[in-house]
C-alpha cells in the first residue's frame, strides 16, 4: 500500500513531546463492521505490517468475511544506506507508514461469528508494532 502521487517526496520528523498525551480524534468508532480492531498506543505502522494483518485476516475469513481497512500510509520515511557516515543529506525514501495515536480504529470485520472475528484480529493484532484492543458493536 502506498500512495499513486506525493506532494513532497520527504516530509519532516514530527516533535513528539513526551510530556503530552496526544489521542486520536477521527476514526475512533466502528462504522462499517461489527468487530474492530483499536489502537491503544502510538506508533508508526509501516506498509507491509498493515499488509501483513490484512493477509492474516484474510487467511482466516475464508469467503464469508469482510475487511474494511481503516487507515492508509501517506508518510514517506527515510533511511540512510548501511555504514555511511553523518551529514551529506537526509536520506532516500525507503516507504510510506501512517502515525497512528491511541483510539484510532484500524481494521473492521464483518459477516464472521463473533469468536471467529475476534480471532483473527487477534491474529492481525500481534503482526502490529502498537498495543489493540478488540471492539464490538452494542446490541
Amino acid at each position: 500500500m502506498f500512495p499513486k502521487k506525493v506532494k513532497f517526496r520527504k516530509w519532516q520528523t514530527d516533535r513528539v513531546n513526551p510530556n503530552k498525551q496526544r489521542v486520536e480524534t477521527r476514526g475512533t468508532t466502528l462504522a462499517f463492521g461489527s468487530h474492530g480492531l483499536k489502537s491503544l498506543g502510538s506508533a508508526r505502522i509501516k506498509s507491509n505490517q498493515i499488509e501483513s494483518a490484512r493477509k492474516t485476516m484474510t487467511r482466516l475469513t475464508k469467503k464469508t468475511g469482510k475487511i474494511w481497512i481503516r487507515i492508509f500510509p501517506d508518510r514517506p520515511y527515510t533511511a540512510k544506506a548501511a555504514e555511511v557516515g553523518m551529514g551529506k543529506g537526509k536520506g532516500d525514501p525507503q516507504g510510506y507508514v501512517f502515525d497512528v495515536r491511541p483510539g484510532r480504529m484500524l481494521f473492521e470485520i464483518d459477516g464472521l461469528t463473533a469468536a471467529e472475528s475476534k480471532e483473527a484480529l487477534r491474529k492481525a493484532g500481534a503482526k502490529l508494532p502498537v498495543k489493540t484492543a478488540i471492539v464490538s458493536r452494542e446490541g
